[in-house]
């Protein structure tokens, strides 16, 4: 059986809430699996079309979900307002598939490099999402806003301001699914070799 065009997109879905100081901080990161079932790869990967996350009337083979929030602090300084205390605490969720029983051993090596090839697209929406958590941070603390001495006119500034990165990072993400996606990219060959393949 031979796919020519990839039928269930991969998407990377993001919730984004509001609130850092320079400390360290890591991301927490966590495999979600959703089961499938089948013998060969083809019956694996029309299991992941009835079964994969919803991405809007479609389903993907997999995708990647945050919840970013922030413990931020504001402080009048005489008639401005500065943002002195901004942590955020970040988890990424992958979605994944996962055979439900034991393959057989010649599908199994096709199914493993399938799903490693899946797993590494999707960290790489997780590396964007962490590039542009530091860049809020490093954006935001610090902010301050001149005659905002009750801190009102800096929330403003700083909702513009993420707006503008949250948007860059979905942009880039896009970017690199039209390419992954796309006609002989990355994800259709690792689909074809699965389909393809025992």
């Amino acid at each position: 059986m031979t796919i020519s065009f990839l039928t269930y997109a991969m998407a990377a879905v993001f919730a984004f809430a509001p609130a850092a100081a320079r400390a360290e901080w890591q991301a927490l990161e966590e495999v979600r699996p959703y089961s499938i079932s089948g013998k060969t790869g083809a019956e694996l990967y029309e299991s992941i079309g009835a079964r994969g996350p919803e991405a809007g009337t479609s389903r993907a083979i997999a995708h990647t979900t945050f919840k970013l929030t922030w413990t931020r602090k504001y402080e009048p300084q005489g008639n401005a307002c500065v943002i002195t205390t901004n942590r955020p605490k970040l988890i990424i969720t992958y979605t994944l598939p996962k055979p439900s029983a034991a393959l057989p051993p010649a599908v199994e090596g096709s199914w493993n490099a399938f799903i490693a090839g899946v797993h590494a697209h999707e960290r790489v929406h997780g590396d964007t999402i962490k590039a542009m958590v530091k860049e809020i941070e490093a954006m935001s603390i610090g902010l301050t806003v001149a005659d905002d001495p009750a801190c009102k006119k800096i929330r403003i500034e700083l909702t513009r301001r993420l707006g503008e990165i949250s948007q860059r990072q979905r942009q880039s993400g896009r970017d690199f699914d039209k390419i992954e996606l796309g006609d002989g990219g990355n994800i259709q060959q690792l689909i074809l070799k699965l389909v393809n393949g025992p």
